[in-house]
């Protein structure tokens, strides 16, 4: 099939940032990623074998392309929030699924040989990786990726695939290095050199569910997250003047505040109920509970 022709899918669904990566293996990101293992510098929520992160044929043998997107979930800085922006509307994992395996059985209904496999940040290839080598997006100093439209506000989705598609090449733009994430980084995670220590990142320690040191209290208290951080996209100068989402799931109903004495009434499966398709729910109450009491704590003083 044209690649034009599935590109107009994603764009019939208001999915407009779309490229295509090749299958690999990822030779380059191993080396990277094989030095941050040797420096501690992994959270133990990554896939650990380097191998199934770096070969997309250890995901589907015949795999000869990556069709690689961006999800717009950006809504404004207007709100009062103690939540990651991305948590405001409906889980993006289910969200990106939904449409991506809607747009795929088209594909099908008229490629019935076509195979796929869809993921968002829960395969285990480095999503981040792939809008890069497939042009939507470049890095930023804060490891994020940054595209022209959307600023780094978006959720990234890939589909591993048996079509021979031609591969887009990275995109030769480069973050502007002001290093104000650098600067603001609460967690002084961020190195200025696109390395960072993802266990100093606040968003890390909101998700941690071993025990916090006093230091990692203390950052959870004094920024008043309770899950998530958004500083380093926040005083990014590439996500000015950027596009709202236009995806109806992100945008209504959305929920931009957890409340704490709603979190301490109810019971785990009270929580999972009310907040099961929410992308802060995965971790569960507990942890969010003990976020909340951390800030409450400091509140009270």
């Amino acid at each position: 099939m044209d690649k034009e022709k599935i590109i107009k899918f994603f764009k019939d669904r208001g999915i407009d940032t779309v490229g295509v990566a090749g299958v690999g293996p990822y030779y380059d990101l191993k080396e990277v990623l094989q030095d941050k293992v040797n420096k501690g510098l992994i959270t133990g929520m990554e896939e650990p074998d380097l191998e199934k992160r770096t070969n997309p044929k250890l995901i589907m043998e015949n795999a000869e392309s990556i069709i690689v997107c961006a999800f717009p979930y950006y809504l404004g800085n207007e709100y009062e929030s103690n939540i990651y922006k991305y948590c405001y509307g409906r889980d993006y994992h289910l969200v990106v699924k939904e449409i991506l395996t809607e747009i795929c059985e088209e594909i099908k209904n008229q490629e019935s040989y076509f195979e796929y496999k869809i993921f968002t940040d829960n395969g285990p290839l480095v999503d981040r990786y792939l809008a890069y080598l497939s042009g939507i997006g470049y890095y930023g100093i804060n490891n994020n990726i940054i595209t022209d439209k959307y600023g780094s506000y978006v959720f990234i989705g890939y589909i591993v695939n048996n079509l021979s598609l031609e591969y887009d090449k990275p995109n030769n733009k480069t973050c502007m290095n002001c290093n104000k994430c650098v600067k603001y980084c609460p967690g002084n995670a961020l190195e200025g050199n696109y390395k960072m220590d993802p266990k100093k990142c606040l968003s890390y320690l909101t998700q941690k569910k071993e025990d916090l040191s006093e230091d990692e209290m203390k950052k959870i208290k004094d920024n008043k997250m309770i899950f998530g951080c958004d500083i380093c996209q926040d005083v990014c100068p590439h996500n000015k003047n950027i596009e709202s989402t236009k995806i109806e799931q992100f945008k209504n109903n959305i929920i931009t505040k957890l409340d704490e004495e709603e979190i301490n009434s109810i019971s785990n499966k009270e929580f999972k109920r009310r907040y099961g398709d929410r992308a802060f729910s995965w971790r569960g109450r507990k942890i969010i509970k003990r976020n909340m009491d951390i800030v409450f704590e400091k509140s009270m003083k």
